[in-house]
């Protein structure tokens, strides 16, 4: 299995396992949970999918992808997160999703033409559209539109970073570890320093 296989597999798993903690959070049952570790882990790639016209899309037919939506539903369901710190978890399992995701999205998109400055935007589609759709399911403000929250922003200038990679010919291990920890550490930087975006 190559590295960017595993990093989409993990990134599955990570957001699968967000969404039933946001589902655990408004006292969901486990089908509200699923819905919501679905919605979570395969949103974002069925959107990017959609506007590239990839067929089949990502998750059709893949059946490890679709045990690990149902692997982090039970995990989250047997492993009682009831301790201090519970809204920090969620938040480092979704930095580490966001990063993933976004790899995958680039990668994905410059694997069937789409150019880097489109390949990009996929990637941020890919990482965030899964959480926006789970936060309205939810009736949450989502996290891509709180001011204070460098949430897209963060995938971008990850995403970038990787192109930019690419086009100096860094090792491809090397690219999608660098892009990961990139996205990671903005995400993590700026909730702890408080760092927003401008108003309009």
């Amino acid at each position: 299995m190559k590295l960017v296989d595993f990093i989409i597999y993990a990134g599955i798993f990570v957001f699968a396992i967000t969404g039933a903690l946001k589902a655990r959070t408004h006292r969901m049952d486990i089908f509200g949970a699923s819905v919501l570790a679905f919605v979570t882990a395969y949103g974002g790639g069925t959107i990017r999918d959609l506007l590239i016209g990839i067929r089949p899309i990502n998750w059709m037919n893949d059946y490890i992808a679709f045990s690990l939506v149902f692997s982090a539903v039970i995990f989250t369901f047997l492993i009682k997160w009831n301790i201090p710190g519970f809204n920090k978890i969620v938040f480092y399992t979704d930095a580490i999703g966001l990063g993933m995701f976004t790899v995958a999205g680039i990668e994905r998109s410059l694997s069937h033409g789409i150019n880097d400055l489109y390949a990009v935007m996929m990637g941020v589609i890919s990482a965030t559209f899964g959480g926006f759709v789970a936060d309205i399911i939810s009736n949450n403000v989502p996290a891509l539109l709180k001011r204070g929250e460098l949430y897209a922003t963060a995938c971008a200038i990850g995403g970038a970073i990787y192109i930019g990679l690419e086009k100096m010919d860094f090792n491809q291990n090397a690219k999608l570890i660098t892009c990961v920890a990139v996205i990671v550490a903005i995400r993590i930087v700026a909730s702890r320093k408080r760092l927003e975006l401008p108003e309009i």
